[in-house]
């Protein structure tokens, strides 16, 4: 879910209750989806030549996955801050219109320091409403500036609000890359306050978790470093979502969401 930060403290109620209420219709849609236990365990024992090295095994260690969604944005680099303090590695989704060509050194910083950097599309445009042309120009435009500013093109996106189709996933495969939803979420753009984002995704935290927040809202920056600490405390390990599937790799086309404990 993303919105302009102009508008981020204001209203929209309504269509933000409707994303948020995504995750439980996104069925409805008649995509398969793959858990990263059934990833790993297609990938047997061994790994796959061109996998994600593991720092860990997360058939073994209690993995999860700290995603943001919709930047780079002014917060970013107070954000990787904190994410190198803590030695935490996560994946960005990232927008490219007025994001990715206006915040170029952050996303090779993104970079640079071991996250995984991934598309979420150009213009935050639903892509099951375009036919298979516009969501090939959503996709290959971030493509394509990612690639001109990092020396790669990610093989990761998040469709907008977690929206996809038959359509998203072919084009999807055309370009390598795969679509990774999530599993707990924050609604952080529904809010400014720091404790009731922390609050939500400590309720909702699991093993093979995939979090969801937004690096562009006035409250979510400040509630990572607790929500880090709290994990850390429970046993979690941090993970970018490749290291999430290992040794299994991200399949083109294919569809990526956890199943809640």
């Amino acid at each position: 879910m993303f919105r302009s930060r102009t508008g981020r403290r204001g209203g929209t109620a309504t269509a933000l209750l409707a994303a948020a209420a995504l995750m439980l219709t996104l069925g409805a849609c008649g995509v398969d989806t793959v858990t990263p236990q059934d990833a790993r365990g297609e990938a047997g024992t061994d790994d796959k030549a061109g996998s994600t090295p593991r720092r860990v095994d997360c058939a073994k260690v209690k993995c999860i996955a700290l995603t943001f969604d919709a930047g780079p944005g002014e917060d970013t680099p107070r954000l990787l801050d904190v994410l190198k303090q803590k030695q935490v590695p996560a994946t960005f989704f990232l927008l490219g219109s007025k994001h990715v060509n206006r915040y170029p050194e952050v996303v090779k910083r993104i970079a640079d320091e071991g996250h995984e950097v991934a598309n979420h599309t150009w213009s935050h445009r639903i892509l099951t409403d375009l036919d298979a042309a516009e969501v090939r120009d959503e996709l290959s435009r971030t493509q394509d500036a990612v690639e001109k500013l990092t020396g790669r093109k990610p093989t990761l996106m998040r469709p907008p609000q977690g929206r996809t189709d038959d359509t998203v996933s072919e084009v999807s495969r055309e370009l390598g890359l795969a679509q990774v939803l999530w599993s707990i979420t924050a609604k952080d753009y529904s809010t400014t306050d720091s404790a009731l984002i922390r609050k939500r995704v400590l309720e909702q935290a699991h093993g093979d978790g995939i979090i969801l927040l937004h690096d562009i809202y006035d409250g979510t920056v400040p509630a990572v470093p607790s929500i880090i600490d709290e994990l850390k405390l429970r046993g979690f390990t941090f993970v970018t979502v490749p290291e999430l599937l290992a040794p299994g790799k991200a399949e083109p086309g294919a569809v990526y969401r956890p199943e809640r404990d």
